[in-house]
């Protein structure tokens, strides 16, 4: 078996995206290894430990991104190769906010250029690490691939809150496409 290359992967992917997104859900090419690539926190993807400087290139590689379990991989019709991705594949670095007849919507905007309108089927959800305190806000984008929003993207988010209560709680979130997405416990809030 040829071990794969970035450009046999990309030459594959070229030809399977020429109609929108790729159905690489649908695939089950053998796995075929490791690449050395990596998705850092900040959304910067490397391969063999230098950035990939092509926006385009970067794009494409995003267009054959799946993940299996907690494990991400880079799939074409003929190999599955597995990547890194230290925390989400993407990061969410805007956000339109409207909708119809006054029903909120956000449409939240990828650095890799994906757009997700949060709903039912695409949640918003945030988890706070223990250490700090620190919210970590993700949107579902595509097929278990999130984007974690950033923060200036979040801060506007905040700004749209509002306090719900669920259960007999009281909770601070948003709303998107008529689903609440809590945020934090109202009581937590400084």
């Amino acid at each position: 078996m040829v071990k794969p290359t970035t450009d046999s992967i990309a030459a594959a992917a070229t030809k399977a995206a020429r109609k929108g997104l790729p159905p690489v859900h649908k695939w089950n090419p053998p796995f075929c290894g490791n690449l050395d690539m990596r998705i850092a926190r900040d959304g910067t993807w490397f391969y063999e430990g230098t950035p990939i400087g092509r926006p385009a290139m970067v794009r494409l590689f995003s267009t054959i991104l799946r993940k299996d379990g907690e494990d991400y991989f880079l799939v074409t019709p003929v190999e599955k190769v597995g990547i890194a991705v230290e925390d989400a594949p993407f990061i969410a670095i805007d956000v339109d906010v409207g909708g119809p007849d006054g029903t909120q919507s956000l449409t939240f905007t990828t650095n890799v250029g994906d757009r997700t309108t949060a709903g039912p089927d695409t949640p918003i959800r945030v988890t706070i690490d223990q250490a700090t305190g620190e919210p970590a806000p993700y949107v579902l984008v595509r097929d278990r691939l999130e984007a974690l929003i950033d923060r200036k993207t979040f801060y506007r988010l905040v700004d749209l809150g509002e306090e719900r209560d669920i259960h007999g709680k009281a909770w601070f979130g948003i709303t998107s496409g008529g689903t609440f997405f809590p945020i934090q416990p109202s009581a937590d809030l400084a």
